[in-house]
């Protein structure tokens, strides 16, 4: 009788849901987002190696729909993400997404995982690490306008990786801010809530606006933003989806991850095609300067790169080796001959 069971090869680690939280609470999620932040870097670093290409997007009036998909001749990455900003009010999550990384020699995946909670953290390392280019070397207090759910994860990460004691909270909803105010409250951050987005970026060092309303939106205007401060600029992530108001931009040396991605995605949508911007990992590598002087307004207008997920999936591909927090799910046909794919369903007639 033929041995009907899938074999090793078709098995694929799968990393659900269940298993990202119970590795997020066996590492700390600031552990995690620093050591994240240090994969992230590290692929910076290695950027001429990747594949590049924007996102493909499949946009809405709702939201959108994007694959990221990037490989470094040695595995493949992509990730399937969705943005909804109307869905909280319909009883679905705003933002949700899942990954794959996979070996480029045989085309066989290697992980297959979530990836709302893994984006979430992702997109905060990349942040603080952005910041250790181009915030104040003593920055110590952080401003963060909008408080859902990529704030906590903002705050940890600019704390473990940047040193942040200080964060003011403020959102047009209070409940957001009472939320994140509540969830960070057994940490070492200071929290101060605030009533009003001027009052929240009163004395501080970072800037981070992370708002999810799909529009052309002034979080900040020219008259707020002092010299000296660096802007982490992350909500403003598709096309007509904006935070800052021009002049901010013109006054700021604007920092990206992929510029023809951001162009037409990010803040600098609001500028000329040709308005000079400056790639992080060019300053990672030291070939670009990032903060220059205490009076600089630095500015790192974020949209979220392939490369980063792809870093991310790594990550999660190492660590669970390490800690065993996944799943094998039968994923891939794997007929004893590759020809006989129709065999191979015949025989599996009367499984039960």
């Amino acid at each position: 009788m033929n041995n009907l069971l899938p074999s090793s090869l078709a098995m694929v680690p799968f990393v659900s849901v269940e298993n990202m939280m119970r590795l997020v609470n066996t590492l700390g999620a600031p552990k995690m987002m620093a050591e994240i932040c240090k994969y992230i870097e590290a692929d910076f670093r290695r950027w001429p190696e990747f594949d590049k290409t924007p996102r493909v997007a499949a946009h809405s009036e709702e939201g959108v729909i994007e694959l990221m998909p990037t490989s470094d001749g040695e595995f493949y990455g992509f990730k399937y993400v969705n943005g909804h900003p109307a869905n909280m009010a319909r009883g679905f999550q705003t933002v949700t997404a899942f990954g794959v990384l996979a070996n480029v020699e045989n085309g066989y995946p290697v992980l297959f995982s979530e990836m709302t909670i893994l984006t979430a953290l992702r997109t905060a390392a990349t942040s603080a690490l952005a910041a250790k280019y181009l915030a104040p070397k003593e920055a110590r207090v952080m401003g963060m306008i909008g408080n859902g759910a990529q704030c906590e994860f903002q705050a940890l990460a600019f704390n473990e990786i940047i040193g942040i004691e200080t964060v003011r909270l403020y959102d047009l909803d209070p409940e957001a801010t009472k939320k994140a105010a509540q969830n960070l409250r057994n940490t070492n951050l200071n929290v101060v809530v605030c009533k009003s987005a001027e009052e929240a970026i009163t004395g501080v060092d970072i800037i981070t606006t992370c708002t999810a309303d799909k529009q052309n939106a002034t979080v900040l205007t020219d008259n707020m933003v002092g010299s000296g401060v660096h802007i982490n600029a992350i909500g403003g992530d598709c096309p007509g989806k904006t935070e800052l108001h021009k002049d901010i931009l013109l006054r700021s040396d604007i920092f990206v991850e992929y510029p023809p991605q951001t162009r037409v995605e990010g803040e600098i949508q609001a500028l000329d095609p040709e308005f000079p911007v400056t790639e992080l990992w060019r300053v990672i590598e030291g070939q670009k300067e990032g903060r220059i002087s205490s009076r600089q307004i630095t500015l790192f207008d974020s949209v979220g790169f392939a490369t980063e997920d792809f870093s991310a999936l790594r990550y999660i591909h190492h660590q669970i080796q390490k800690t065993g927090h996944y799943a094998k799910l039968d994923l891939l046909a794997d007929p004893d001959d590759p020809r006989d794919l129709f065999g191979m369903v015949e025989r599996a007639k009367g499984m039960k």
